[in-house]
């Protein structure tokens, strides 16, 4: 009995010792975070990884890496997690591996990593500074270069920049920066291009990128070291390299003073094209022909080429449409190109010249002004049919119809006046009482038969004196009766003719502005006279040539006998444009001379 009261209290003993130790090992499973380090000294740019683990199960949304930015780049993290049970118990562990590059030199701590409601310890690491990677012969890893094709260029002039990537290992996550400048207006000229190439004894990978500038301020301009940032692996494992190159500094030149164009282009290649071309194999007046003109010049963008303008004379008419720009790059560099076509029509027959093509620019090499110029081919215009052969500007002015050729007239007198059919009087002889001086006059005796009575000669001349005073008496009777006969058949006047259908001379205008803008050529001749018999009355305005003599302005007569040229002419009509016309008449009815399209353009790169 004695024996069994022993024991009993030895068995109670050892059930609270395992209750006791199922505590201890619940306790030791409580929450926890733990960090460590693969490594505690490193050098500069060296990878060192930081691992952390939870042994429970509810980690919300993982671990808080901010407190790590501060001194360390975050390169990547990744995350693992395992489960476990033991005696009917269970357990979840997470692992989190965090790769991170120290920022600089020294000695840094690792923050607590809070994840949940727990965090772990702080851990401590040195970071020392690192030789440059060099291989066995000495000669760096990784190198970078870069380079301007020029130090001094002018304003808006084309600038090369080159940035070469030389690399003898194995790169990862490779980072490299691109050139820019708020000066600069810079984009990329080509692909990558990719060579090899040994330096003392070393062979390098280059990577070669090139850009291309156009500086748009004169004076200093820098453009900041170019780096590249990569992971290399090496035999004390993956390090972080960051290889910058020597920046460059550009001293922009101002346009010089002693350039007088407005226009502002610096390169020291312009080609210049100017053809001339035709529509039909023999043109006439009225025609249309086109002008083609080409510019293309090294180094500049086609928007920074010139637009030519050129205006239309007595001898032709000029149809300017919208020009055309683009821009190629090449190994030199971008060359630009702009294009122009003009619709010609000439309105004189004879040689046609345009004029010449001139292009003003800049040669930074010569560091001089020089102009690039191209002329078109002389074209033959013969006139219109029926025209003859005279080639004088004002030859619309002429009536239309048929003109007759100088053989088909006989040759006439000076004078002009009609021809009377009046008999001329004779004169009276003076007789010797008035006119005592004159000798007196032979007396001749005629002696008749005397079996002829001399009162028979006497009613021969009074029956002949009759009849041909009678005669004389009809044809003035008859010249009488024609003439009046003449002008009762006179030709119908323009009042009678075309009566006016407007109410006053503001209305006819605006009928006659509208038909132009509408390029209305088969109302124009009515709208013209109506407008011109209101404002100089009916007896003023016989035609055309009229309103031409009245208005008294060159540039409107010109486009008054254009707009003849094509009425009669045998092109389409569809091709005449009013709005010239309409503009010249605005201008002579107001006094005000409307702006020109050139005057209302801004120039696209202005002076700096």
């Amino acid at each position: 009995m004695v024996a069994n009261l022993y024991i009993l209290p030895r068995y109670i003993f050892s059930m609270l010792c395992m209750l006791l130790a199922v505590a201890y090992s619940g306790l030791s499973f409580a929450d926890q975070v733990t960090a460590a380090l693969d490594k505690n000294t490193v050098t500069e740019n060296e990878v060192v990884q930081l691992t952390i683990r939870t042994d429970f199960a509810n980690t919300g949304s993982g671990p808080d890496f901010s407190p790590l930015k501060r001194d360390f780049d975050i390169v990547s993290q990744s995350q693992n997690s395992q489960f476990s049970f033991n005696l009917g118990t269970n357990q979840a562990l997470n692992f989190w591996v965090v790769t991170l590059i120290p920022k600089a030199v020294g000695n840094f701590q690792i923050p607590p990593i809070k994840v949940g409601e727990q965090q772990s310890e702080s851990l401590y690491i040195e970071v020392k500074p690192a030789k440059q990677m060099t291989d066995k012969l000495g000669n760096p890893l990784v190198m970078i270069k870069f380079q301007s094709n020029i130090r001094e260029p002018y304003v808006q002039q084309q600038v090369l920049l080159t940035l070469e990537l030389y690399t003898a290992v194995t790169l990862q996550s490779a980072n490299l920066s691109t050139p820019n400048h708020p000066n600069l207006l810079m984009e990329r000229l080509s692909d990558d291009q990719m060579r090899y190439e040994e330096i003392n004894g070393t062979s390098y990978q280059v990577l070669t990128r090139e850009y291309v500038a156009f500086p748009q301020r004169s004076g200093p301009l820098e453009l900041t070291n170019q780096s590249v940032e990569a992971i290399v692996s090496t035999q004390r494992g993956a390090r972080k390299v960051n290889i910058k190159s020597t920046p460059i500094s550009l001293n922009v030149l101002p346009i010089p003073a002693s350039y007088g164009n407005s226009n502002w282009l610096p390169t020291d290649a312009v080609a210049v094209r100017s053809v001339l071309s035709n529509s039909v194999s023999n043109p006439r007046i009225g025609d249309t022909l086109f002008w083609e003109i080409d510019i293309t010049a090294q180094g500049v963008l086609g928007e920074q080429l010139p637009t030519l303008s050129y205006p239309s004379n007595r001898a032709y008419k000029l149809y300017p449409s919208s020009p055309t720009y683009e821009t190629n790059k090449g190994i030199n560099g971008v060359t630009g190109r702009a294009s122009m076509r003009i619709e010609v029509v000439p309105t004189q027959s004879g040689p046609l010249t345009l004029p010449e093509v001139q292009v003003t620019y800049w040669d930074p090499i010569a560091r001089q002004v020089k102009t690039a110029t191209a002329n078109a081919a002389v074209v033959d215009v013969a006139p219109l049919p029926n025209s003859g052969t005279s080639s004088q500007p004002n030859s619309s002015a002429l009536p239309s119809g048929p003109i007759a050729s100088p053989q088909d007239i006989p040759p006439q007198s000076t004078s002009v006046a009609p021809i009377s059919l009046a008999k001329a009087k004779p004169k009276a002889q003076p007789t010797p009482e008035e006119n005592n001086d004159s000798p007196a006059p032979i007396e001749v005796e005629v002696t008749t038969p005397s079996d002829s009575p001399s009162w028979a000669i006497m009613v021969a001349g009074i029956l002949m004196l009759l009849g041909g005073t009678g005669i004389v008496v009809w044809i003035l009777l008859k010249r009488r009766k024609s003439g009046a006969s003449d002008s009762n058949s006179d030709v119908p006047t323009l009042q009678e003719f075309a009566p006016l259908s407007s109410g006053n001379e503001d209305a006819a205008y605006e009928q006659l502005l509208s038909g132009c803008r509408r390029s209305d050529l088969s109302t124009l001749r009515l709208n013209l006279l109506e407008w011109a018999r209101h404002r100089w009355g009916d007896n003023a305005i016989r035609g055309i040539d009229d309103i031409k003599r009245l208005t008294d302005t060159p540039h409107l007569t010109q486009l008054l006998m254009e707009a003849e040229l094509v009425m009669y002419s045998p092109s389409a009509s569809t091709q005449w444009n009013g709005d010239a016309l309409a503009d010249a008449l605005e201008e002579y009815v107001t006094g005000h001379t409307k702006p020109s399209q050139a005057s209302q353009l801004k120039t696209l790169y202005p002076n700096f």
